[in-house]
């Protein structure tokens, strides 16, 4: 590879961009709009949220009550024997909510009875994933103070030897006069307001880094294609290669600095800034920009017209939102759909972009993923270069 004439055809590709109004103001007014646009108004409902149970007390009242949770299908509980454990897979994204039942849950259940403390139960949320966390909250509050209730209320009716008074739970959550003396205490981790602009903030830069990064692209190849540029390039004597990262490197810098442009509209406009490392995360989007430009590659090299680059390019983007888990949480899809949800780059992306945003991960919790980016990023330079070859 000619370092000299890398530089030429980067120029030639960055003075082309530069030069062009409508695709300048392409590249930055629409990856803002989408983020204040998702950032303020998308949100969605979800079942079968994934629960995750502590019972400490292991005691028939106990039993019951994970019972109840699990009979309206809206959650699916999964035991954990230590609290440790409980709390590495809300950390680990493995479950969104928890509910902990101290040991000591049945004997407080009795002195309820008698007019002593109330019984008390835990209840945490992953509040990073505030559209689970939210459409869920209220329900599983109201679930479980009902069903401790009406265990309150036959504890008492049997110490009084008559027949159990029915109970009631105020519509606030907090347990009422006749709640049989239960209360719930609630934390969210991670987002405690349960904002929903973080959990869309934090989606919409794989949106726009995978949607818009390919309609580029392969409009940009296509209409070179056609005007015969692009096959110019082909016969001099730069490689495939360097005519590839002459193509890419110019727009992903602007795609770069789109990325830092978002983050700060986030933080300014609406008051959301990561959690973690925000140099970390530009880099980790500058290179997934690399990924999203070869796929635009790929897409330009089997259409033969701006429009048939355009189509498919919209096409591609109906799984992406559908089943990315930009908007709609992989975890409640069936499995067919959650196995192909892993075969999208923008899938691994946007959970590293809501792991750092929201929980403040590193690079090395986000190994897994980072790695299964690298090698879908390599499998699509090559492929997007084997294209390229093939035109010469």
């Amino acid at each position: 590879m000619n370092p000299r004439r890398l530089w030429t055809l980067l120029v030639r590709e960055a003075r082309a961009t530069w030069r062009n109004p409508f695709t300048m103001t392409i590249l930055v007014a629409v990856p803002l709009a989408a983020l204040l646009v998702f950032g303020f108004v998308l949100s969605t409902e979800v079942e079968r949220l994934p629960l995750g149970v502590h019972d400490a007390s292991g005691t028939a009242s106990s039993r019951r009550l994970v019972a109840e949770l699990a009979a309206k299908g809206t959650f699916v509980p999964r035991a954990f024997a230590t609290r440790e454990g409980l709390d590495h897979a809300l950390v680990a994204g493995q479950i969104s909510a928890a509910v902990v039942i101290p040991p000591d849950f049945d004997r407080r259940l009795r002195e309820a009875a008698a007019g002593g403390a109330p019984a008390e139960i835990q209840v945490l949320y992953d509040g990073g994933e505030t559209v689970l966390a939210g459409n869920s909250e209220a329900f599983l509050r109201t679930l479980a103070l009902s069903t401790v209730a009406e265990l309150s209320s036959g504890a008492r009716a049997q110490a009084m030897g008559g027949p159990a008074a029915p109970s009631h739970v105020s519509p606030s959550g907090a347990a009422g006069p006749a709640s049989g003396g239960v209360r719930v205490v609630t934390r969210a981790l991670f987002n405690p307001k349960l904002d929903g602009s973080r959990f869309m903030v934090s989606g919409t830069f794989g949106f726009v880094l995978s949607f818009l990064t390919a309609l580029i692209t392969a409009v940009s190849i296509v209409s070179e294609r056609l005007s015969g540029t692009f096959e110019q390039l082909q016969v001099t004597p730069a490689t495939s290669l360097e005519i590839l990262l002459g193509k890419i490197l110019p727009l992903g810098a602007v795609f770069a600095a789109d990325v830092v442009l978002m983050v700060l509209a986030a933080g300014f406009l609406l008051g959301v800034w990561p959690e973690g490392s925000v140099v970390f995360f530009v880099i980790v989007s500058s290179f997934y920009v690399l990924t999203s430009l070869s796929l635009g590659l790929l897409i330009s090299a089997t259409s033969a017209t701006a429009a048939e680059a355009v189509q498919k390019t919209v096409l591609f983007s109906i799984p992406l939102v559908q089943l990315s888990g930009f908007a709609f949480p992989i975890r409640n899809m069936p499995a067919p759909f959650r196995w192909l949800a892993e075969l999208f780059p923008a899938t691994h992306y946007i959970r590293v972009s809501r792991a750092i945003y929201l929980r403040g991960e590193g690079p090395l919790s986000l190994l897994p993923e980072l790695s299964l980016l690298a090698f879908f990023t390599l499998i699509l330079v090559g492929v997007a270069l084997r294209s390229i070859e093939g035109r010469e």
